[in-house]
């Protein structure tokens, strides 16, 4: 199932239209509908849902919000007009105005703003929603577990570079494992992690873009926000691969006060064959160009001319025996929006319209060579791909509940109005008159307010707080309801008291959905902060940093801490006695230790401390045992003589 999602109507094939054909529609003949029904199929039904303005039952990655009006208002599946007006720009795909639409419903629940969006999109009773943060609060709680207590960059052999037969393989790893342990401090990885993973998980989506920082001598890490993220996938492409070229583009509003006019910017990374080597290379510090020959083309170091392909190969830092004829270009340049005729989508945006902008050492962007031969960007995905590029957010499942919730919420609050100002009723009580129209003017009830009824007269309060017993225990319901889709726990949430639990092995089955929900979230990531990691060390090497050597990049990979709660008190004794016995190891151990967090930097370091305590504890007790056989053969001397 691809980008566009599926339609499905008569024009379906195998088993579906072998169950929707023939479907039998009454048309309406001389007599009415009175008349037999006539079969309608292949074009002829969709002709007719035409006809009668019938949608299309669509599905694809965000068909989950079709049962909103502002998702589905349309026949051909466009969102409703008043849900943003940047989404209606003739610039953007076609395909990209569904998932942009999604990203605002989703922005909106997350920041308490669904009933401001349905009185936009023409709801006016939804002024009154109330919304007390609970789609915020599932979001940020599901971010904390994926994310766990730590992240910690490894390389696998590095823990071996300290043993004292170490081979160079595992210094190396140790070497490259502290470079990218430094890097990620000095680009604060955990912060932008934070802020990326936690539009991942709210919208589905999360966007990562490295580029080489010849000041600072260091690969530069920033974040996007998917709604500017726009690939250029093929239609039979594998949803796994990544695309060969990808926009990032958004629109500059009008500032009438600068004289400046509504723009769209479109910054694109493609792949494509190496081409001439120009005076401003991307990467600083790059040698000059060199002429390959008379009639061949201007050729930098590294590279060499293909006379029987008539392309150009080079070489790169990370695969110096397997030339490359790819590299990656970058362009960054601005349309005016009144230039732009209708039609002209953002992967085809004229050229000749176009305002390239300039790097601060004076190189135009337009086709830049970056001397790399992969695009430097990373889209994480909240779910792994199935069929589609994009992710799904973790509120898919629950909208409708989350919707349940806040109508609950606000039908509480209603009655809770009633409730602590109850309706009172008076019966013998003579209102004061309106002069001006003419009717008893209303009560006003205040504490200490007193009435005067005459014989047999009797007031009548209407009593409200049993409906709103019955409403808070909703609320509950529902919102247990919505911990349990999400995969949440309520324990996780907060909400249920500790000594309400009646064991421990009975919490850690309340976690087991919480448990593949993490495993799930974290399957997804694994591979794409791999390649990030692996991007780094690239972009190091090919701008020739310093201490960054030359040569095939190492495996690293992203280890998360615990995402719940550990008893170190239960897995120290665990460690002790396992260790004791012999069936585990001291290095085992220490790990299991690490991992129910307590305070161990080095592993190995921590091994050697213990060892050589033992080691001491030894030594000394022979010495002591030695010193007593020697005193009691004095003694007994002495006794002797």
């Amino acid at each position: 199932m691809g980008e566009r999602g599926r339609e499905i109507n008569c024009e379906l094939q195998g088993p579906v239209q072998a169950a929707l054909e023939p479907l039998p529609i009454i048309s309406a003949g001389p007599g009415g509908f009175a008349g037999s029904p006539t079969l309608i199929n292949g074009a002829g039904l969709t002709l007719w849902m035409l006809l009668v303005g019938l949608p299309r039952f669509l599905i694809d990655a965000w068909s989950w919000l079709n049962y909103k009006p502002v998702m589905a208002a349309s026949y051909n599946g466009r969102p409703h007009r008043a849900l943003a007006p940047q989404i209606q720009s003739t610039w953007l795909p076609d395909e990209a105005v569904r998932r942009l639409a999604a990203y605002k419903v989703l922005a909106a629940y997350d920041s308490n703003q669904a009933g401001e969006l349905a009185v936009v999109a023409g709801n006016e009773e939804a002024s009154e929603r109330r919304e007390f943060g609970d789609p915020a609060a599932l979001v940020d709680t599901t971010l904390a577990h994926l994310l766990g207590k730590t992240q910690q960059i490894v390389v696998p052999g590095a823990e071996h570079a300290k043993d004292e037969q170490a081979t160079p393989e595992a210094v190396a790893a140790a070497q490259a494992q502290e470079r990218l342990r430094q890097w990620a401090e000095s680009e604060l990885l955990a912060l932008r992690m934070q802020a990326c993973e936690r539009k991942a998980v709210l919208l589905g989506d999360g966007v990562y873009l490295l580029a080489w920082d010849p000041a600072k001598g260091r690969v530069r890490l920033k974040t996007y926000d998917p709604g500017l993220y726009f690939p250029v996938l093929e239609d039979d492409a594998d949803p796994g691969d990544y695309p060969s070229r990808v926009h990032l583009a958004w629109e500059i509003p009008e500032d009438p006060r600068r004289g400046t006019k509504a723009k769209v910017r479109r910054i694109t990374y493609e792949l494509g064959p190496i081409a001439q080597a120009h005076a401003s290379p991307a990467m600083v510090g790059q040698p000059e160009p060199e002429m390959a020959g008379v009639s061949g083309p201007v050729l930098a170091a590294g590279e060499f001319y293909d006379e029987i392909t008539g392309m150009v190969h080079r070489a790169y830092p990370w695969a110096p025996d397997r030339p490359s004829a790819q590299t990656c270009y970058l362009t960054d340049a601005e349309w005016d929006l009144d230039s732009l005729r209708y039609g002209q989508h953002l992967d085809d945006l004229p050229l000749d319209k176009a305002v390239f902008r300039t790097r601060s050492d004076g190189a135009v962007l337009d086709r830049l060579d970056l001397r790399i031969d992969f695009l430097p960007l990373v889209h994480i995905t909240n779910t792994v791909a199935d069929g589609e590029h994009f992710g799904q957010s973790a509120l898919a499942k629950v909208m409708q509940v989350l919707d349940e919730l806040a109508e609950t919420d606000t039908d509480s609050a209603r009655a809770s109005a009633t409730t602590g100002a109850p309706i009172i009723g008076l019966a013998g009580s003579h209102a004061e008159m309106d002069r001006l129209t003419g009717r008893p003017k209303p009560l006003a009830v205040a504490p200490g307010t007193v009435f005067q009824l005459a014989d047999g007269g009797r007031m009548d309060v209407l009593d409200t707080s049993k409906q709103l017993a019955e409403l808070r225990a909703r609320v509950e319901e529902v919102r247990d309801r919505a911990a349990v889709n999400a995969r949440i726990p309520a324990v996780s949430l907060g909400t249920v008291d500790p000594s309400d639990v009646p064991s421990g092995y009975a919490l850690q089955l309340s976690l087991g959905p919480l448990d593949s929900l993490v495993d799930a979230m974290r399957l997804a990531r694994a591979h794409k902060y791999a390649l990030l990691l692996k991007m780094v060390q690239r972009i190091h090497q090919a701008g020739h940093a310093r201490g960054w050597p030359q040569g095939e990049c190492l495996p690293a990979r992203l280890v998360f801490g615990p995402h719940t709660p550990t008893d170190r008190t239960a897995i120290l004794d665990e460690v002790v006695k396992g260790v004791g016995a012999g069936v585990l190891s001291l290095e085992t151990g220490i790990r299991m230790l690490q991992d129910a967090g307590y305070p161990i930097e080095d592993a190995r370091e921590e091994v050697e401390r213990i060892s050589a305590r033992h080691s001491g504890e030894s030594v000394s007790r022979p010495s002591r045992a030695s010193a007593e056989p020697d005193e009691e053969a004095a003694a007994e001397q002495q006794h002797a003589a």
